[in-house]
């Protein structure tokens, strides 16, 4: 792979704006190469003398294996000669806001494409000064986060000590204090009562490697008494479970000094945290529980009081570990991101050299590898930091457990996956065919079989139906996934999955296809037309199975043991969770994204509703049921129509309620408005009548003007004003606009689909369960399409505010008052 490819896949596409513009400046080479091609002297005579020269250097004596360096007086010289060949001259100048900025001089502009040559430098020094802004900015954001986790961690571990209550600790300000005093005098004590040379021998004293804490404990020597019995050598033994070095003493006085340092040392890397830290920390209050949610609604107090309990403590430790996780992650992006600027720069500048037959990438680059870019150890020394503080606290000093947190491993793409999914492609396909081929052979549409025909329309239909929403939701889902990773969509991102755990496209087909064979194998076995003459009945086994494919779906799904990705189904749950509790918890972008996608199954939903009717008070071993005569399954039908709307309408008005932003009202009226348009259009199909079908019409016209709308202008940021590309926006993924005004186009006209309830549209006089199917299957179409477009949309929102991170809560909130009166 080349390096402009690859250095395109590693980026961080949030960043991808604030990195070297590598395609932009080799641009700018192919000009400069296209003009030496243009003014170079006559090929001919330069290989004739290229070649002359070179069959010269046969003839030359050998100059040995070995080389011999030899300091010639005429060095002086070679170098003056270099200097006047320079062909660049990088300086550092500061600008009037004190930062700092390279400015690269062209030296050799009176050569023939000098001016080019020129540009091409003021552009590298833009993007280098760019490249290091930026990343100036992003270092001191992470410092001063870990500014912030040392202060958790400190109230950690001081609540930790009250927690376990470890013997052996001082675990009260008041021993640790009298402790520090106490050492402090004997060592004043002792400077006032010793000459001055010898304290000044006692200072020339070697410096003292720290001792690890860890291991400090477990290597406790007990010297001999021989070894003990030596005089001068006492200071080179372990003494309280610690080596000394060797140290030479002008006297006894300077010795006891030394041996009050070693024990005021080890005192402190003994002590435990200063417990004081919890007297001016509290718990930071939830919001992300129905409980504190009802409790911030009605403005009870939170108690944020802490409490030293181990069930406090873990909460606090669990909330603190996806805190370090989260920002090791910016600290590797960090470190990324330098690698990948310093690499471009240095390609770029070889090719250079390459291209205008210069030598000055070596000056630039020790430019580069001396500039904050290059030189800056801050990232790297805080990532070992980090390393070595959630090994020790999070992973009970287990290291690769530890590393494997930290560094989760990417889902390897298996070509077993590939495999099942295209043979489960075919084997849908070819059960397709049969389906087609039986029905022609039984000759099933002709009007022998039409009393059967509608029966299984009306019982078996909807049943089966309910499979193929979800499978081509999942195909949209599936081609969605591919598209945003061709165009590097950060969905994984976007959504919060966990890194390592998100599905690929290959593996939502695999499972929506998994659900297809089974289903349309469970149809090939019920196409039954007429009952069993003998018993008068269908078999009781054929007409289950659509029953227990239900089953199976949720018990797979429901499982709790490792199979099935389990990660990506329960972070399924969690968010249908989140739904059906809409406003007791805070809405994510997942959790009403989910919601979204309900709002395109509501025929799903009525089918489920069908499932529950017919196989709990129907007989289904003769297909009858009086579900639609019955009024409580009517009254459910309202219900369950207006459910999925109704929980976006709740998360609005949580996000109304937290974010205080007035389009979250708005679009809760949109989906208002769309609760009146699905009750109005369900109560004319139940109920018929003139009056029901002119409010099912203006409630569906209004309905879909302002769901169009909003789909268009809010959701996808089209239609903005002044915007580079006509009717659409400035930034876009796709090269190709005709994409999206094809996308516009489709979705109003899918949006129009709404209108076959009240406009009674029939095609090819499809049975109505068919036309039901039809205009449902439109609707996850267009959905599917919406997903794509709305999540670039977001995407290119975080990319206008390089935000690549999600903002984890932290377990401890420190009074700062107090801290400023300190």
């Amino acid at each position: 792979m080349k390096f402009g490819k690859e250095f395109a896949a590693q980026m961080v596409p949030e960043w991808h704006e604030a990195y070297m513009n590598y395609a932009y400046m080799k641009n700018l080479l192919k000009e400069i190469h296209l003009f030496k091609q243009k003014n170079r002297p006559a090929s001919a005579a330069a290989a004739r003398s290229g070649s002359l020269r070179r069959s010269l250097t046969l003839y030359r004596a050998f100059s040995g294996l070995l080389i011999h360096r030899t300091i010639s007086p005429n060095n002086t010289n070679k170098q003056l000669h270099d200097v006047e060949n320079q062909v660049i001259q990088v300086n550092s100048v500061r600008t009037d806001g004190g930062d700092e900025r390279s400015e690269t001089r062209f030296l050799m502009t009176g050569d023939d494409g000098g001016e080019y040559e020129l540009v091409y430098f003021r552009r590298l020094d833009d993007e280098f000064n760019k490249v290091v802004k930026f990343y100036k900015l992003k270092v001191e954001e992470v410092m001063k986060e870990a500014v912030v986790l040392n202060k958790q961690m400190e109230a950690l571990i001081a609540f930790r000590i009250k927690v376990d209550n470890p013997k052996g600790w001082a675990n009260s300000v008041e021993e640790t204090s009298k402790l520090a005093s106490d050492v402090e005098a004997s060592i004043a004590a002792l400077y006032a009562t010793t000459p001055s040379a010898a304290i000044r021998a006692s200072r020339r004293v070697d410096h003292m490697d720290a001792i690890d804490e860890d291991h400090s404990i477990h290597r406790v020597a007990k010297p001999s008494s021989d070894e003990s019995s030596s005089g001068d050598d006492d200071h080179n033994k372990f003494k309280n479970g610690m080596e000394m070095k060797p140290v030479n003493h002008n006297n006894n006085k300077s010795s006891e000094i030394q041996e009050f340092k070693m024990d005021e040392t080890r005192s402190s890397m003994m002590r435990p945290a200063p417990l004081e830290i919890l007297q001016r920390v509290r718990f930071n209050p939830s919001q992300e529980t129905p409980r504190s949610t009802i409790k911030s609604f009605l403005k009870l107090p939170n108690k944020t009081d802490l409490k030293f309990s181990k069930e406090n403590f873990k909460k606090a430790k669990e909330q603190l570990k996806k805190a370090f996780v989260e920002f090791y992650q910016k600290l590797r992006l960090l470190k990324s991101y330098s690698f990948l600027n310093t690499m471009a720069f240095s390609k770029i500048m070889k090719k250079y050299d390459k291209i205008a037959s210069r030598s000055a990438s070596k000056s630039y680059m020790k430019m580069v590898d001396n500039s904050y870019l290059g030189s800056s150890e801050e990232v790297s020394k805080v990532m070992e930091r980090v390393e070595i503080t959630f090994i020790k606290h999070f992973s009970n000093a287990n290291r690769s457990k530890g590393m494997n947190i930290l560094r989760p491993k990417k889902r390897k793409e298996r070509h077993r996956i590939t495999f099942s999914a295209g043979f489960l492609v075919g084997c849908t396909v070819s059960l397709i065919f049969a389906l087609i081929l039986i029905i022609r052979a039984r000759h099933i549409l002709e009007a022998d079989h039409e009393e059967g025909r509608v029966l299984y329309m009306e019982t078996m239909f909807p049943l089966y139906s309910l499979f193929g929403f979800i499978v081509l939701h999942m195909a949209m889902y599936g081609a969605n996934i591919f598209f945003w990773r061709k165009y590097r969509v950060n969905y994984a991102f976007i959504f919060g999955f966990k890194e390592g755990t998100e599905l690929g496209y290959r593996e939502v087909l695999l499972i929506g296809f998994s659900i297809s064979v089974l289903a349309l194998a469970g149809v090939l076995a019920n196409l039954d037309m007429e009952m069993d003459p003998v018993t008068k009945d269908y078999k009781a086994i054929t007409e289950l199975l659509p029953l227990g494919l239900v089953m199976l779906v949720v018990v797979i799904l429901l499982c709790p043991l490792n199979i099935v990705y389990r990660s990506s189904r329960k972070f399924l749950l969690v968010c249908l969770f989140h739904c059906l509790l809409a406003p007791l918890y805070k809405v994510t972008l997942p959790d009403f994204f989910l919601a979204d996608q309900l709002t395109s199954q509501v025929q799903a939903l009525r089918s489920l509703e069908f499932y529950v009717c017919y196989y709990g008070w129907g007989d289904y071993k003769k297909r009858q049921n009086n579900c639609k005569t019955s009024d409580v399954f009517n009254t459910f039908s309202f219900i369950i129509a207006a459910t999925p709307y109704l929980w976006r309408l709740l998360q609005c008005l949580r996000r109304l309620y937290d974010e205080k932003d007035a389009m979250q009202g708005y679009n809760g009226l949109k989906y208002f408005s769309t609760i009146v348009a699905v009750s109005a259009r369900t109560a004319y199909t139940l109920n018929k009548g003139i009056g029901w079908k002119i409010v099912a019409w203006i409630a569906s016209v209004v309905a879909a003007v302002t769901s169009t709308y909003w789909d268009i202008v809010i959701d996808w940021g089209f239609f903005q004003r002044n915007s580079k590309n006509k009717w659409l926006r400035d930034k876009l993924l796709i090269a190709n606009k005709s994409v999206y005004y094809g996308a516009i186009v489709l979705n109003v006209l899918l949006r129009l689909a709404w209108m076959q309830t009240v406009m009674n549209i029939t095609v090819f006089s499809l049975h109505r369960q068919t036309m039901v199917a039809l205009v449902a299957s439109l609707e996850i179409i267009r959905r599917g399409v919406w997903n794509f477009f709305r999540l670039e949309n977001e995407h290119l929102n975080n990319v206008g505010k390089y935000r690549a991170f999600k903002s984890v809560p932290l377990p401890f909130n420190y009074d700062e008052d107090e801290d400023k009166d300190e």
